[in-house]
């Protein structure tokens, strides 16, 4: 069969009838850049945002007898994400030369690794939001050094295609990365689009934990490189795959798997050949266009870093950085769901918002957790989309939700009136003390005040007062509301109920 070009791809295949009559096989490369001081193979410094072409050095821009020397630190780090992804860790292994010729790699060949990697044969069990767990094969996990960055001016959406001119940033070059290779990843289904997601996701979560990488999709530090080919059925070999380069968030990732089943699906029904090749994803539109033909691993000749001893790192700092890991997201959620009572579905809620920090900090503070869970969940979650923000944006602490909810523990505030409070707290008017003090929000509790009220709201429905005496006491709620609105809800509505019967009795 000729092969066609895939810039005209048929009609798209709607996603539920591609995966229908097809099977998806992912395989996800996840870069992180690591929060190291100094760059992979040289004292030049790290940091984002700095003027272009200021963090380099004679390494970094691959000048004639520059001698690279390993970064320590980066190597702890690639052993701690190796660790966290239950993979093995090599005793010996080494740096290779990649060799591609591009502008932004200044040698001409990445310093990375290839049949050597530092950590190998692992997993990772991915939750979805709805509590099914997939199992992620890892197959590798090995240090390289990142390229520069390439600005091209002119060209549509800064594209090369069309551009007067392209600039050149070395700063990026040399920063240390670790990438990870998954297994091809089966059996997922009509969910492959969520099982990458939340895949990316739980690594983005683990390197924040680990504190190996700052993390932040939106700055490039975590990039996701998507493999996706379909096949017939389960049973049939592996089709032909093709690999959407350098996606830069959670949503993207999803998008870009679903896009690429329904193109592919209608490539094959079509009668025409997909082929392996790199592509590129369009936020905007949510597609992808061609890239390159990929290269497989022969065509970058591939072969030992002459100017980089072996890296052994010996049994006993592996063991030492294992325990010195933190507890994982997984683990966390797994204890905090048990500790707090939260029932399965109110777990992954808070999960899914993003809440889990606030509501824990909100807890640490000293609130219950059903009284954090409502507040976040509940008011705070309204307001934040109200505002379009984040949880974690609004204008409140979890320190200052302890104190609210303290307020209305102590009686001192009631629900209604706590609401109020917190309008103050997010207008900027202080904490939920000051806030209760300047607006004079404190919850009547002088009897004298109350039975005063009270006398005026019986004064006013005599004949409430008659069915309560006759031993119908549903119409009591008419008083409590009359004296409600008299104090403005500042009255405590149980006590207000005692002295209503205490009144009425007499």
């Amino acid at each position: 069969m000729t092969t066609q070009s895939t810039t005209t791809t048929p009609e798209l295949v709607a996603y539920d009838d591609a995966v229908r009559r097809y099977d998806p096989v992912l395989g996800i490369e996840v870069h992180v850049e690591l929060g190291t001081r100094t760059k992979m193979f040289c004292p030049a410094e790290v940091s984002f945002g700095a003027d272009p072409n200021t963090q380099t050095t004679p390494v970094s821009l691959g000048l004639p007898g520059a001698l690279p020397v390993v970064n320590g630190t980066a190597v702890e780090y690639a052993i701690r994400i190796g660790l966290a992804l239950n993979c093995q860790i090599a005793e010996t292994c080494r740096f290779a030369r990649k060799n591609y010729f591009y502008p932004d790699v200044p040698k001409n060949f990445q310093t990375s690794q290839y049949d050597e990697p530092i950590a190998f044969e692992g997993w990772l069990d991915v939750e979805l939001e709805d509590g099914t767990v997939h199992r992620v094969e890892i197959e590798r996990a090995h240090m390289e050094e990142d390229a520069g960055k390439n600005t091209h001016v002119g060209g549509a959406a800064g594209r090369i295609h069309g551009a007067s001119h392209s600039l050149i940033d070395y700063n990026r070059a040399g920063i240390p990365l670790v990438e990870i290779v998954t297994k091809p990843i089966t059996g997922t289904g009509e969910r492959a689009p969520e099982v990458a997601r939340a895949y990316v996701q739980a690594l983005r979560d683990i390197f924040r934990v680990l504190d190996v990488s700052e993390a932040r999709m939106e700055r490039g530090n975590v990039r996701a490189d998507v493999n996706l080919s379909l096949r017939p059925t389960p049973d049939s070999p592996l089709g032909t795959r093709t690999e959407t380069k350098n996606v830069n968030s959670f949503r993207s990732v999803e998008r870009a798997v679903r896009y690429e089943v329904s193109r592919q699906a209608a490539l094959l029904d079509a009668g025409r050949t997909v082929i392996q090749e790199t592509r590129h994803f369009h936020e905007e539109a949510g597609t992808t266009s061609s890239g390159r033909v990929k290269s497989d691993a022969e065509d970058y000749r591939y072969f030992p870093e002459p100017d980089l001893v072996p890296v052994a790192p010996s049994r006993d700092w592996v063991e030492e950085i294992r325990a010195t890991l933190p507890e994982l997201p997984q683990a966390r959620r797994r204890r905090l769901h048990d500790e707090w009572g939260y029932a399965d579905a109110e777990m992954r809620d808070v999960v899914n918002a993003g809440a889990l920090d606030l509501i824990e900090a909100t807890v640490a503070a000293g609130a219950a957790p059903a009284a954090a869970r409502k507040w976040w969940m509940g008011e705070l979650a309204r307001r934040a989309k109200q505002d379009e923000v984040e949880l974690a944006e609004l204008a409140i602490t979890p320190a200052q939700i302890g104190e609210l909810q303290r307020l209305v523990d102590s009686g001192r505030i009631n629900d209604k009136i706590a609401r109020q409070v917190l309008d103050g707290v997010l207008a900027g008017e202080g904490d939920p003390e000051q806030v209760v003090v300047a607006r004079g929000l404190e919850v009547v509790s002088d009897d004298g005040a109350l039975l005063a009220a009270i006398d005026e709201a019986l004064a006013a429905q005599p004949d409430v007062v008659e069915k309560v005496r006759g031993g119908n006491q549903g119409p009591v709620g008419a008083i409590i509301g009359a004296v409600m609105k008299a104090t403005k809800g500042q009255a405590d509505a149980k006590r207000v109920r005692e002295l209503v019967l205490e009144r009425i009795g007499g």
